[in-house]
């Protein structure tokens, strides 16, 4: 039975923090969509996921071991994806759209159908989806906005952040910009000479992608009633990983995107959920373990930040991962993405 969105925004936050490996919890597995539309009268739920490219999703569909085809058939996990004939199954309550850019540049759409599978790869939209649509009984609109190979500290660096100076090993400090600056980075006591970016150009790009589609909503929820912004969905952190500098602000960076999201989509009680890098396990002392510390951090639960206590959580990823690192996309082991969009959203049933 499917429960109302005021109950599903109530408790939302602690099932997204859930770890799943593929099982649908307590109740048992989730069952195939059943077909039928959502409440049209009610408002689309819409989830915006952000992020570099393990968002993006490198997921294999075909292919073998490691695909989503040998996942479902031969060892049996996510049923909810295909039917009793082994065809895909298809939402009819959820959206699935995804466009790109780079930069503040023009946009692509790469998917605007009802959540089904879809191409040649996955990312963590597709077990988001699904459980989330299985649970909400208005319409929902999975909204993915985001390319690969971008920093929060520079690339996708919110407006209103500061820039700060770093001292790197060899003693030399080097100086990072704010929200709009340019270059990367200069030394200090130099002149900075502006490149065709700046920080935040991705940011920039990203969220103007997202609120164009969200302005035109019925070109991807035909019918829609207008919509609520209610949660954010974040997974990045590799390019940062390999700074030091930008590791060491990855904490305050991700403290003031949490906000500013909130504060650009008008959205002050939107939930905001983010996952690890899969390669890093807790104790890491590299710029993985310092992006790892800084999302356990911010994680309503720790306490340090009283105001995203019940409204942001972390999902530490090592444990549902298949294998290899971000940096190789996990090797496009279909079943690591699943279980991570799993753990992120994951709804027990009758909870």
């Amino acid at each position: 039975m499917k429960i109302s969105t005021r109950v599903l925004q109530s408790r939302l936050l602690a099932a997204m923090c859930l770890t799943m490996t593929g099982v649908a919890g307590a109740n048992g597995p989730l069952p195939d969509p059943d077909g039928n539309p959502a409440d049209m009268s009610k408002p689309v739920q819409v989830y915006i996921l952000l992020g570099q490219s393990n968002m993006l999703g490198f997921g294999k569909i075909k292919g073998g071991d490691g695909s989503l085809e040998h996942a479902v058939n031969e060892k049996k996990l996510y049923p909810y994806l295909v039917d009793e004939d082994g065809t895909w199954t298809e939402r009819k309550d959820v959206r699935n759209v995804r466009v790109m850019g780079s930069g503040d540049g023009a946009m692509k759409l790469f998917n605007n159908e009802w959540m089904t599978i879809k191409g040649g790869k996955i990312g963590p939209e597709i077990g988001i989806g699904h459980h989330l649509g299985h649970v909400t009984d208005a319409p929902v609109l999975i909204l993915k906005s985001c390319i690969g190979n971008r920093a929060l500290g520079w690339d996708l660096l919110p407006p209103g952040s500061e820039g700060f100076e770093f001292t790197d090993a060899k003693g030399v400090t080097w100086v990072h910009p704010g929200y709009k600056g340019s270059p990367e980075r200069w030394q200090k006591g130099t002149e900075p000479k502006k490149i065709g970016w700046y920080a935040g150009m991705q940011y920039d790009g990203d969220i103007a992608r997202a609120k164009k589609v969200l302005a035109e909503l019925d070109k991807y929820y035909p019918g829609a009633k207008g919509y609520e912004i209610a949660g954010f969905f974040w997974w990045q952190g590799d390019r940062d990983s390999r700074s030091a500098a930008l590791s060491s602000r990855y904490e305050k960076n991700l403290v003031h995107l949490i906000k500013q999201l909130r504060v650009e989509f008008e959205a002050p009680k939107a939930k905001f959920v983010c996952a690890s890098l899969c390669q890093t396990q807790k104790g890491a002392q590299d710029g993985g373990g310092k992006i790892l510390d800084a999302m356990l951090a911010v994680d309503g639960k720790s306490g340090k930040y009283p105001e995203f206590k019940g409204n942001v959580a972390s999902v530490y990823t090592h444990p549902l991962s298949k294998g290899g690192s971000s940096g190789g996309h996990y090797g496009g082991h279909a079943e690591t993405y699943m279980n991570v969009g799993e753990a992120m959203v994951k709804l027990l049933e009758g909870e």
